[in-house]
């Protein structure tokens, strides 16, 4: 996943990722760092809960809500108690952040709303003339953000699903809630990952959802639309139309996860009038935050079955 940037100490910097992303100023953001002392830096108690974790998976796909210090500057936080923290397994970015030296708050490099890019381009594509430069890596590998869990409650509570899966969480910690308080967490406050093309997601049974969607596909023929599917690996073959995107298996929920959002991006570059996602990926580990994200992207969800 692509970042968008700047010190988190310095709140003139960081309102520069709002105006230059168009994001909602109610919206907190995740802060980036590249060792523990940084970590004290932002965060001012660190529970055992914590500790394990960022043992067993820092650098990660895992950010973590902790109570804040006061140097962290409001704009940050959205004026919460809480700063979710995070230290990113990208060779790249950790050489970023260490030669920063300062934390740096960073979002997706996208503009608010938007499908989340996984590459260079799609960084390009939305974000041209409102930042000055990218640093170029390969593909992202996961795909997805990271998952979000909130060690200042009891029990610890899951507020965004994400390329960790909330069963390894618990195996080190032995507990946790699925609901959690989503204000507390960036990026769930308002629909997210939406391409500019009208999203449909027919949830329910895989059979079910194959026929449902096939009709909707007719539907849309009768009316002239040209229509776009994002499908599963399994239910492809069967699917007719316009413009068509494997997202995998659905017993390959990795693969899943690591190509969702360039899915969501195809829609848009096959000039679509309209698109239906296939919403039958078993809500287990990365299952969880990939129907999240289809959720959240749609607008519209139909049930099949």
């Amino acid at each position: 996943m692509y970042g968008l940037g700047a010190d988190a100490l310095n709140s003139d910097a960081v309102a520069k990722i709002f105006k230059a992303k168009n994001r909602p100023a109610d919206n907190p953001l995740i802060v980036h760092v590249s060792c523990i002392e940084m970590l004290n830096m932002v965060a001012r108690e660190v529970p055992p809960a914590a500790e394990d974790l960022m043992t067993s998976f820092w650098p990660g796909p895992l950010t973590i809500v902790l109570k804040r210090r006061s140097i962290v500057p409001d704009i940050v936080t959205c004026g919460l108690d809480t700063v979710a923290v995070r230290m990113p397994a990208h060779d790249t970015a950790l050489a970023l952040i260490k030669e920063a030296g300062v934390p740096i708050a960073a979002p997706s490099a996208n503009l608010s709303g938007r499908p989340s890019p996984t590459r260079a381009e799609h960084v390009i594509n939305d974000m041209e003339g409102r930042i000055d430069a990218v640093i170029q890596g390969e593909e992202s590998r996961i795909g997805i953000e990271s998952t979000v869990i909130d060690l200042t409650v009891k029990p610890p509570a899951l507020l965004r699903p994400g390329g960790l899966g909330l069963e390894d969480i618990i195996e080190v910690i032995g507990e946790a809630e699925v609901s959690g308080d989503p204000l507390r967490s960036p990026g769930m406050r308002y629909t997210h990952y939406s391409p500019k093309t009208r999203l449909v997601l027919v949830e329910g049974r895989r059979e079910c959802v194959l026929s449902g969607i096939n009709r909707l596909l007719q539907k849309y023929r009768e009316q002239g639309l040209k229509a776009g599917v994002l499908a599963s690996k399994e239910s492809a073959p069967y699917i007719e139309c316009n413009a068509k995107y494997v997202l995998g298996s659905v017993n390959d929920l990795e693969e899943v996860a690591s190509r969702l959002f360039l899915g969501l991006r195809f829609l848009d570059e096959a000039d679509l009038d309209i698109g239906i996602a296939e919403g039958v990926f078993p809500e287990i580990r990365e299952g969880r935050a990939i129907m999240n994200r289809l959720r959240k992207a749609a607008e519209e969800t139909l049930w099949s079955g």
